[in-house]
């Protein structure tokens, strides 16, 4: 018998939600019900069992990345000889719109901060860092927005790059969902965190140029990534429920950038809800997103009915 049809070459290894949930150990969760509400995404149904099954154990293997990696770079700095400042553990949160990313990098956040050593942590979307509007209209990108070409990919190495490097007070833009664009002259500082959760559809994309040519990316000051997955017709479904709760409350505000979209029939609504997942969305998940999905150390696979199923944590 060939071998290669029975061993497993995945580089994962992977976990139900209940086997999963057992490396929670005796880590206690510090979170409530009144914390989840305000943590969890619009449309995303996570409850406080799964946080304590899924989240909870994941923040525990952070915990532990995080002091290895702070060893490693002590011993570095031993060998190298150099006195330079504690660097911040970045962990890069990636995956389709809808698919939950944001409750994800929330309830990080929280749980991470609350460790018994109380970590400074920040969270920072990659929001802020697509080009204004006026831009993307000017260069024929407002149909791509939240492809890679719509993004100042400059800006976002810059403040990577010298967040990593233990760099004092660096700003990143604010973005306004309400407004769909980015907000001139607002900007957050992110000062020596212990941890950045950096959270966008497209963190994990790197490249491979032919002629050896070192091209850095965003993904390469990550010391930990994260993959939220889910099937296809899922993440439609997750979309178009959540652009119908829009259109009920934020869209009904006479100054949000999607007011006309409260004013349309139920079926153009549909209809509209639909052609943006397909025309924008879904192509922007196959074409550049999924892709990535290979790069993350760890993927959460999601079912239909946004719950975990599965676990997996690349081997070491």
């Amino acid at each position: 018998m060939d071998q290669t049809t029975t061993r497993d070459f995945s580089p994962y290894r992977v976990f139900t939600k209940e086997a999963w949930s057992h490396l929670r150990a005796d880590t206690p969760l510090t979170l409530n019900e009144a914390d989840l509400v305000r943590l969890r995404s619009l449309n995303d149904p996570v409850s406080l069992e799964e946080v304590a099954e899924v989240y909870l154990p994941l923040s525990r293997l952070l915990s532990y990345y995080v002091e290895a990696t702070q060893e490693l770079y002590k011993a570095t700095s031993r060998f190298l000889g150099s006195k330079e400042h504690k660097v911040p553990f970045i962990i890069g949160i990636a995956g389709s719109v809808a698919g939950g990313k944001s409750t994800t990098a929330r309830l990080l956040k929280a749980l991470l901060a609350r460790w018994p050593s109380s970590p400074k942590v920040e969270l920072v979307t990659t929001d802020g860092f697509l080009l204004p509007n006026a831009v993307l209209e000017q260069e024929n990108l407002m149909n791509r927005k939240g492809f890679p070409e719509s993004y100042d990919r400059a800006a976002l190495l810059a403040f990577v790059s010298d967040v990593k490097a233990g760099r004092r007070n660096v700003k990143a833009p604010v973005y306004s969902h309400f407004y769909y664009d980015v907000m001139p002259g607002n900007t957050i500082t992110i000062d020596r965190p212990d941890i950045l959760i950096f959270e966008g559809l497209n963190v994990l994309q790197g490249s491979r140029p032919k002629d050896g040519t070192i091209v850095p990316f965003v993904s390469d000051f990550f010391d930990f990534s994260i993959y939220i997955d889910a099937a296809e017709d899922a993440l439609q479904k997750w979309y178009v429920n959540r652009f119908f709760r829009l259109r009920e409350t934020a869209f009904r505000d006479p100054g949000s950038y999607f007011y006309r979209y409260s004013q349309i029939s139920a079926e153009e609504a549909m209809e509209t809800a639909l052609s943006l997942w397909t025309d924008i969305n879904l192509k922007n998940l196959k074409e550049n997103i999924l892709p990535t999905r290979p790069r993350a150390d760890l993927i959460i696979r999601k079912a239909e009915d946004h719950s975990v199923d599965t676990v997996s944590l690349r081997k070491v």
